[in-house]
C-alpha cells in the first residue's frame, strides 16, 4: 500500500512498517477464496463505526489484535476464545492470507481481518468504550535510539487505545526488548485512564500468561537470552 492509501491525513505514528513480499500460491488462493468474507481494507471502510454485529453475524464482545503477523498466535487465541468476536488488523498481505489459511484449518467462525493502519481504524471506525480488549504482541522494537520515535507505543497512541476500551477491559502488550518494555511501562503507567493489573509484581510486569502461545519472535529471543515481558493494564473510569 502506498502512503497515500494508508494515510489519508498526516500523522506522526502509524501502526505498521511497510514490507514487501509476494504471496505464495496457497496464500493467493486463500485470499481469492476468503477475503471478501473475512477481510476488509481500512482505507475502503465507509465513514463511521464498522458494523461488526452484521459482519460477524452475532453480537459478542470484541477483542482487537494489532499486528497479527503470520497469524499463528492470532488463530490459536481466536480458537481458544469462541465467545469473542476476534478482530485482527495487519498491513502485511501475505500474513493476512496465511492467517486465513490457519482460520480455515481450525474452522474458525469468530475471526475477521482488517488490512491497514490501526490508528486510522481506532480513530475513525471504532467507537469509544466499545472494545473488550486490545492485544499488541511483539511490535517492531525499532532498537536504534534514533528510531525510537517510530515505535507504536507512544502516549498519544495509548490514550487512543484506552479511549476505545470498555471499563474493566484490558490492553495487553508483550515485547522481548528490555528498553521497549521499559518505555511501554512508562507510557501505560502515565495514562490516567489505565491501571496496572499487577502493581505488586516485580517491576509491575504481568506474569507470562500460559495461554499466550510462544511466537517465533519469543523463541528467537530465548535463544538470544532476551527476556520477554508482558504488561496488562485495565481501563478505569475517570
Amino acid at each position: 500500500m502506498t502512503p497515500t492509501e494508508q494515510e489519508p491525513r498526516k500523522r506522526s505514528i502509524v501502526s505498521f512498517v511497510h514490507r514487501g513480499g509476494r504471496m505464495t500460491v496457497g496464500q493467493a488462493k486463500a485470499w481469492e477464496r476468503r477475503w471478501d468474507e473475512l477481510g476488509k481494507q481500512v482505507p475502503e471502510l465507509p465513514p463511521g463505526p464498522i458494523e461488526l454485529d452484521s459482519w460477524f453475524g452475532r453480537h459478542a464482545p470484541v477483542l482487537l489484535e494489532i499486528g497479527s503477523g503470520m497469524g499463528e498466535t492470532t488463530s490459536q487465541l481466536a480458537k481458544a476464545s469462541p465467545e469473542l468476536n476476534y478482530l485482527a488488523v495487519e498491513v502485511y498481505q501475505p500474513g493476512l492470507a496465511q492467517l486465513m489459511l490457519r482460520a480455515e484449518a481450525l474452522e474458525l467462525t469468530n475471526l475477521r481481518l482488517l488490512r491497514g493502519d490501526a490508528v486510522v481504524l481506532l480513530t475513525d471506525h471504532v467507537p469509544p468504550g466499545s472494545l473488550a480488549g486490545v492485544r499488541i504482541f511483539f511490535p517492531d522494537p525499532w532498537p536504534k535510539k534514533k528510531h525510537h520515535k517510530r515505535r507504536l507505543v507512544q502516549p498519544d497512541f495509548i490514550a487512543l487505545v484506552a479511549s476505545r476500551l470498555a471499563p474493566g477491559a484490558t490492553v495487553h502488550l508483550a515485547t522481548d526488548w528490555e528498553n521497549y518494555a521499559e518505555q511501554m511501562m512508562e507510557v501505560l503507567s502515565a495514562e490516567p485512564a489505565l491501571r496496572n493489573r499487577y502493581p505488586d509484581e516485580p517491576g509491575g510486569w504481568a506474569p507470562r500468561p500460559e495461554w499466550r502461545p510462544v511466537t517465533k519472535f519469543e523463541s528467537r529471543a530465548r535463544q538470544e537470552e532476551r527476556i520477554s515481558r508482558d504488561l496488562i493494564f485495565e481501563r478505569v473510569n475517570i
